[in-house]
């Protein structure tokens, strides 16, 4: 055997191992491009921001457990790119750039009769959410296998949506 034999060789596997690697390659990516789609969100639009536990206890200060996964909502203002947005932020995040991934951000529909304004809601001093029953619309009592559970439905003064609980 000589030597432009082996190095032919060569080539040739190199050749044939490069294209198996093409080849697994774009069926990963097409696998991946299945489970893959963008976040679609028009100028005015109202998003979710998806923030990471260091981030939060940096902005909100608040650890562990409790710390929320998304904050907002936030109202988008430009459109950068295909997987870009601008959100409007408050002043208390003026330190965070405007411009965030499609990955965090979560669309939110928001429904403005549902809303309940932050005048409206009372907070004793131990930071308790106070709800004020208003009137006991319908009483019932569900059997269990050895008891018997009374349940109320109740109307509450900040209740939106349903009207009752």
């Amino acid at each position: 055997m000589g030597s432009t034999e082996v190095v032919f060789q060569t080539t040739e596997l190199i050749q044939q191992v490069c294209g198996r690697l093409q080849i697994v390659q774009s069926r990963r990516k097409s696998y991946a491009d299945r489970h893959r789609s963008y976040l679609e969100v028009q100028v005015g639009d109202m998003v979710l921001l998806k923030v990471s536990p260091w981030k939060v206890v940096i902005w909100l200060r608040k650890r562990g457990k409790q710390g929320p996964i998304y904050i907002g909502p936030f109202k988008v203002i430009a459109w950068v790119d295909r997987v870009a947005y601008r959100l409007k932020l408050p002043e208390e995040l003026n330190q965070i750039h405007i411009t965030f991934h499609v990955s965090q951000l979560w669309k939110c529909l928001v429904d403005d009769s549902i809303m309940v304004s932050l005048e409206e809601i009372h907070v004793d001093e131990c930071m308790n959410y106070i709800e004020i029953p208003i009137a006991i619309l319908d009483r019932k009592t569900k059997t269990l296998q050895n008891k018997e559970v009374g349940l109320l439905k109740v109307q509450r003064q900040h209740q939106k949506g349903s009207k009752w609980t």
